[in-house]
């Protein structure tokens, strides 16, 4: 017989006394196997007194935002199967099993609970909250060449070598753009399982403010598109800065070959200086480029390295 696998169930938590109990229950009842750990984040409402009553292992993160619980969540725990989920009742525990037996059974890295081709839309009835998650899905899938169709959910099943791979960068919200970007750059094996989403009960509020995070989404996205795909980022700019020196040569250039002078010196200096600045960043994406595989090749030795530990 082979060696139990082992499940943990990850639930970052900032003032969910009003449904933590019952998300600890629900996942206790979904996977009896499993260890409930909640990662209080400076609650102030005896959030992990009411976790630890319904049968959690309480431990704390007092640096604040979601980005910082994951990391420590996943530097902490050793698991076969993590499984992230959010501590307000939005995600009902009906497709654990199924989750986790994806990353188990060896058929994916990163499992995410999508809630977009569900009931999301009829259930929040944030109307930024919608046309965001449809715009930076939008983005991702652009930039990334992928179908991603849930990128935002909190409501994920990861592998040990995701886990322990995965750089956390992030602080805040942004994280489940940092970790579904991750997955598409390092080849990781995606998996997209529709899931029911119900909106907070009566009394439970969000901690998500549409605007300031979703700027720090929309930060995170520039940011890794910059450092994931230097070449494309680069480039574009490139091509932007180059179009903009090229339109300003145009007459200055018309104007010499039909009477030999060059009446506009400040328009041809501004010019040749958007050209050359232009052919700078160019170069820049491809030194960034070679790096970034070079980065990729090293990543995959480090990730044959971590199986070889793993099944020791």
């Amino acid at each position: 017989m082979g060696t139990k696998k082992k499940i943990a169930v990850l639930i970052p938590c900032y003032n969910e006394s009003k449904t933590i109990s019952k998300v600890v229950k629900d996942y206790k009842k979904a996977l009896p196997e499993a260890d409930i750990y909640v990662y209080d984040n400076n609650s102030t409402d005896n959030t992990d007194v009411i976790a630890k009553k319904a049968g959690a292992i309480i431990r704390y993160e007092q640096r604040q935002g979601k980005g910082n619980v994951v990391r420590t969540m996943f530097r902490d725990i050793d698991a076969d199967c993590y499984l992230m989920v959010d501590g307000d009742d939005t995600y009902p525990s009906d497709n654990a099993r199924k989750m986790c037996d994806e990353v188990l059974e060896g058929r994916a890295d990163m499992v995410i609970g999508d809630r977009l081709s569900s009931t999301y839309f009829k259930e929040n009835r944030r109307l930024f909250h919608n046309s965001g998650n449809r715009f930076v899905r939008f983005l991702i899938n652009v930039i990334f060449k992928a179908k991603i169709r849930d990128i935002m959910t909190g409501y994920r099943a990861f592998s040990y070598d995701f886990v322990k791979g995965f750089p956390v960068l992030s602080k805040g919200f942004e994280i489940e753009t940092e970790m579904t970007i991750h997955a598409l750059d390092k080849n990781f094996k995606i998996v997209e399982m529709p899931v029911e989403y119900r909106n907070r009960p009566g009394g439970s509020r969000s901690k998500l403010n549409t605007f300031s995070d979703g700027i720090r989404v929309l930060n995170t996205i520039r940011k890794l598109f910059r450092e994931y795909k230097p070449m494309r980022y680069f480039s574009i700019i490139s091509f932007i800065i180059g179009v903009f020196g090229l339109v300003l040569a145009f007459p200055v250039a018309m104007e010499y070959f039909r009477t030999g002078l060059v009446p506009k010196y400040p328009t041809l200096m501004v010019s040749c200086f958007a050209l050359i600045t232009a052919l700078m960043l160019f170069s820049i994406g491809v030194i960034l480029e070679v790096m970034v595989n070079k980065h990729r090749q090293l990543y995959e030795l480090y990730l044959i390295n971590l199986k070889k530990k793993e099944s020791k």
